[in-house]
């Protein structure tokens, strides 16, 4: 098996797939709809509440093209990049099977998805579930049979059964000049956090093992709702990040927290991840360490004091890992300003690093900064850093040889088991490979392995008893 690099662009659209475990025996003249969910887990947790509608309605989930009566394409509209690639998955939709309706972020622009793609059906916003349903309802009309078509007890689900993303907030309270999520998706709105644990609670009952908690911004969790309390257990819990935590870890499932900015108070989850209850993860997203380029991304500017808090989480947590994404060539980033980002890195020491070159997005207030930086100049500053990053994470990965670990298994075939450590995510970290002795594991198992090699990215590694 070769080594595996991280997805380092988690913000954009992957090719175009559908689902090929969610194939429904449609009864005869029962309505089939099919699904492309592009961009991110947050859209992803989107389409698989949609699909979970249609089927409680009576509607069939077709893994292809040709056995659906239409397509919903679930867009993501986060880069210019990524909106040319949700174009694509449009047209493609329109080619293949020539019925198709649009939702998602990049749906905030229908006029721009009509002027490429007139034929539409329809062009829906994000997270406009009962306007989707309507245009489904007008494309491909529903024919339930009330003693067939029951809600499934876990829903519908696009991720392997043993992991599943829980969205816990739509929107963002933050105005980061490149970044246009809030003009798309709105304000921060979180669910109530009794709903958040019972949909939690039920995943794991049908048989989550790991579940990954995702939102715009999962520290902010319940400030829109002033933290209020909420009823669970015989108790009542706060929707607070450190709340919520604390009792999806009393369920007996991997917990995994994902875009966690790094206000004071994250410091109060780093105990939760020593005692075990939560993965010792956290996906932090820096952007950049010099605080000039900080102010003019309209970022918080603490380079220097995150690495003292850096220090803190490891001196509570030894084994946490550190995760975050970074941007390059922002408009007005010197090769000082960069050379800083780089020395930053060599002290931070994170674990799972990502880097993008900064490009425009229409609408951003970041387009209009002067002293943009040359396509070639960004080239070079990328492959420099990951270059750094790349290395510190051989470095990191070298250590861990002949430690034993937990590892959750994701896949099987005939050359062996793909699994991940607690250290890494599915989809944008890296693998833990057994290649010998992995008969009779099924995906979701946890076992102990001691690691016998390690890669750039991954480790090899075999079972103990």
């Amino acid at each position: 098996m070769s080594t595996n690099p991280p997805n380092l662009r988690p913000d954009l659209a992957p090719a175009p797939i559908f689902d090929p475990t969610r194939r429904d025996s449609a009864r005869s003249g029962q309505p089939t709809i099919g699904m492309v969910s592009l961009g991110c887990p947050k859209a992803l947790v989107d389409s698989e509440r949609i699909l979970t509608r249609l089927r409680a309605e009576g509607y069939a989930i077709s893994p292809d093209y040709a056995g659906a009566d239409a397509v919903i394409v679930n867009t993501c509209g986060f880069l210019d990049s990524a909106k040319a690639e949700s174009l694509e998955a449009i047209g493609e939709a329109l080619r293949e099977n020539g019925r198709v309706i649009v939702t998602g972020c990049l749906g905030a622009e229908p006029d721009y998805i009509t002027g490429a793609h007139p034929r539409v059906l329809a062009v829906t916003g994000p997270h406009q579930y009962e306007q989707v349903l309507d245009a489904v309802h007008g494309a491909v009309p529903p024919s339930p049979d009330p003693f067939i078509d029951l809600l499934p007890a876990s829903g519908v689900s696009l991720t392997p059964r043993h992991y599943s993303y829980l969205k816990i907030s739509e929107g963002c309270n933050h105005k980061c000049k490149f970044c246009i999520i809030p003009d798309m998706r709105g304000r921060l709105v979180s669910r109530p956090v009794h709903a958040v644990l019972r949909e939690a609670e039920k995943l794991v009952q049908n048989g989550v093992r790991e579940l990954l908690v995702i939102s715009q911004d999962t520290s902010a969790y319940g400030v829109d709702r002033k933290h209020d309390l909420h009823p669970w257990k015989g108790g009542e819990v706060r929707t607070h990040i450190t709340d919520l935590a604390r009792e999806l870890g009393q369920l007996g499932a991997w917990v995994r927290l994902h875009y966690v900015y790094p206000y004071p108070h994250v410091r109060d989850l780093i105990p939760l991840m020593a005692e075990g209850l939560v993965l010792p993860y956290l996906d932090i997203p820096f952007q950049h360490a010099h605080p000039d380029v900080l102010k003019r991304m309209a970022r918080p500017a603490a380079a220097a004091r995150t690495l003292d808090e850096i220090a803190r989480w490891r001196a509570d947590c030894p084994d946490i890992t550190l995760r975050s994404t970074f941007i390059v060539g922002y408009p007005g980033e010197t090769e000082e300003e960069f050379q800083t980002l780089l020395d930053w890195l060599d002290e931070a020491q994170l674990d799972r690093v990502g880097c993008f070159k900064y490009e425009n997005v229409a609408g951003a207030r970041s387009n209009a900064l002067p002293d943009h930086v040359p396509e070639e100049v960004k080239q070079d500053r990328w492959e420099r850093f990951m270059e750094k990053a790349q290395a510190i994470s051989e470095a990191k990965l070298a250590a861990k040889v002949g430690l034993r670990m937990e590892v959750i298994v994701d896949a099987i075939d005939e050359e062996g088991a793909t699994c991940r450590t607690k250290a890494d995510a599915p989809e944008i970290d890296g693998n833990l490979f057994i290649d010998e002795g992995f008969d009779g594991l099924a995906p979701g198992d946890i076992v102990t392995v001691e690691v016998e090699e390690a890669g750039e990215y991954d480790l090899w590694g075999r079972r103990v008893p």
